[in-house]
């Protein structure tokens, strides 16, 4: 492999490297609070279970307890079967390697433009 083969190799391995790592933490963008936020993509009430879809489109199954506090956007108080595909929320969660992540709140509130630009995207709002 000669001189230029090899630069351009270590090049494309650091940007694929800075690529991923931009990937990665856009997944994880979480508010002050903890709350991450998600798509509903179905709900499984008989097995207690959420697949949440983040805005990068992947998903996330995530479990739901008798301690999982889900709310309106008003704070109210929901059940499980109010929550359907194609709502937004805001999940808090603690996850288990061995069990795989559970809610402890689900808060349904839309994806202003402020959130979205505060969170996910890097340039100011223009107002």
């Amino acid at each position: 492999m000669n001189k230029l083969s090899r630069s351009l190799m270590f090049t494309f391995a650091l940007l694929a490297a800075a690529l991923l790592a931009v990937h990665v933490q856009a997944q994880n963008k979480k508010t002050s609070g903890g709350e991450e936020f998600f798509i509903v993509s179905s709900i499984d009430p008989s097995k207690s279970q959420v697949l949440l879809k983040r805005p990068t489109e992947v998903t996330l199954l995530m479990k739901i307890t008798d301690k999982t506090v889900i709310l309106d956007p008003n704070t109210k108080p929901l059940h499980l079967t109010d929550l359907h595909a194609g709502d937004t929320v805001w999940v808090t969660s603690s996850g288990a390697a061995d069990s795989g992540p559970t809610a402890l709140k689900i808060r349904k509130s839309p994806m202003t433009v402020e959130l979205l630009h505060r969170y996910f995207l890097d340039y100011p709002v223009i107002k």
